[in-house]
């Protein structure tokens, strides 16, 4: 008789087609567990909500899910979204200011996020499923954080054991490195009753699982950090052999590229500025910056950066200078698709590290820069936590700091050497970079989700 499958409950509100920086360690831990025999079932954003409300979708990402994953989308309140009045529902049609009182009221008392509806629905959908075939663990990642009080609550109602993962911080201000709510709110209230029965808590770098513990200490004994990766399907043959790679001496227009969403948390203009003073150096006269990205995580988010960049796409306006468009050199090409990033990296001298934030700001991004084997500069506050990944990284340039004189001399460095990467610093940067991969880094959550459903199974 064949033994039943292990089978994980993942409520993963970003999943494809999302393009939410965050969902990519959703689809890559679903995909990895399909592939060891688990039976899984993602619980995911409302696809109305992805096109209509937030406008940020990547429709070919849903390729890359393993047809093998059961994906149900639970519905979602879009009361916080609707701007349209002739969408609103009867009720708050006819009664806006006491239907706005009344889910305000829910915010403050019930659950304080917009996502609360989602969390509510996928415990009533859960326990549907789980009474005809149940669930051996569940896996939440946030955000949204409503995926955290449905594990709880699911816990509470069936004594399921839950993981709870932690793309991001709720409590934690990441870019300002403070509580993001004033102490007595609510959402500490709930962040304090999920991890008191959460089986692990899994964070994506040491400086954030610290904080935790220190905040939480009755529960740092069951949290651990599971860093993020990159994604081989998606970055195969990014890079040749060296008679592949551009030779960016010979034609003195070396090509700089930064790839990843732009938001205005990052020092966007310290590292326009650095490259403007690096094109002054003799063999960088002619060298291009391109930004590959979306502006914002969402539809109409990041007005002012928009107007900034955007007159430079595809070479329109970019190059021109002046107060509304892009430093000479410089283009905004637009978005590129998870699935089409590997011609982005082929094509590229150095990769630029943009990110925002310090100690608690790793970024997702680097991971796939170093895969990519190419040179990077970063361009960050001085004790980013990318910098303890990027250390071991042979082709990395530190300007040690957003002072754009030191960013175009480290812009200088890394041009010169694009020019001269041979096959053996390629091979020790991906050899570096494949620790990463992220059926490597996910290896702790799987070994730890296997240990709970065993056990759980033996139990039963």
């Amino acid at each position: 008789m064949t033994a039943r499958r292990p089978r994980l409950l993942y409520l993963a509100f970003y999943f494809p087609p999302s393009r939410a920086s965050g969902v990519y360690r959703p689809r890559a831990t679903a995909n990895l567990l399909v592939e060891r025999g688990w039976d899984v079932t993602v619980f995911a954003a409302p696809m109305s909500f992805l096109h209509d409300a937030i406008g940020s979708f990547d429709e070919k990402l849903l390729a890359s899910v393993d047809p093998r994953i059961t994906v149900v989308r639970p519905e979602l309140n879009q009361f916080a979204w609707q701007q349209d009045v002739r969408r609103y529902g009867r009720f708050r049609g006819t009664f806006p200011h006491l239907a706005r009182r009344a889910y305000g009221w829910g915010q403050k008392h019930v659950f304080p996020e917009h996502y609360a509806s989602w969390g509510r629905a996928s415990v009533r959908r859960a326990l549907r499923l789980h009474a005809r075939r149940r669930f051996d663990v569940v896996l939440a990642t946030g955000n949204p954080f409503a995926s955290f009080a449905a594990a709880w609550a699911f816990n509470r109602l069936t004594r399921t054991p839950y993981i709870l993962d932690n793309r991001d911080a709720w409590t934690l201000d990441l870019f300002n490195e403070t509580l993001a709510f004033e102490e007595g709110h609510s959402a500490l209230a709930w962040e304090r009753r999920v991890l008191k029965h959460a089986s692990n808590v899994v964070f994506v770098n040491e400086a954030i699982r610290a904080w935790h513990a220190k905040r939480y200490p009755s529960v740092a004994d069951r949290m651990m950090v599971v860093p993020n990766g990159w994604d081989s399907d998606t970055l195969a043959n990014t890079v040749g052999p060296p008679s592949s790679i551009r030779d960016g001496r010979d034609e003195r227009r070396p090509r700089f590229s930064y790839v990843g969403t732009l938001t205005g948390n990052q020092p966007i203009e310290a590292m326009l500025e650095g490259f403007g003073q690096a094109r002054e150096h003799p063999d960088l006269a002619h060298a291009g910056l391109d930004l590959h990205g979306y502006l914002g995580f969402f539809k109409g988010a990041d007005g002012k950066l928009h107007q900034r960049l955007a007159t430079g796409l595809d070479g329109q306006g970019g190059g021109q200078g002046g107060e509304q468009g892009l430093p000479p050199g410089v283009r905004y090409c637009g978005p590129v698709s998870k699935t089409e990033l590997h011609n982005v990296y082929r094509d590229t001298d150095v990769l630029v590290f943009l990110a925002g934030g310090a100690r608690y700001v790793t970024s997702g991004k680097i991971f796939e820069y170093m895969a990519a084997g190419r040179p990077i500069v970063s361009v960050h506050a001085p004790g980013s936590a990318a910098e303890e990944i990027l250390r071991g990284y042979p082709l990395w340039f530190n300007p040690g700091g957003l002072e754009p004189r030191a960013i175009a001399a480290s812009m200088a460095e890394a041009a010169k050497a694009a020019a001269g990467l041979d096959q053996r610093q390629l091979d020790e940067a991906r050899a570096y970079a494949g620790r990463f991969e992220r059926s490597v880094s996910l290896e702790p959550l799987v070994r730890r989700l296997t240990a709970l459903a065993e056990r759980g199974r033996a139990a039963g």
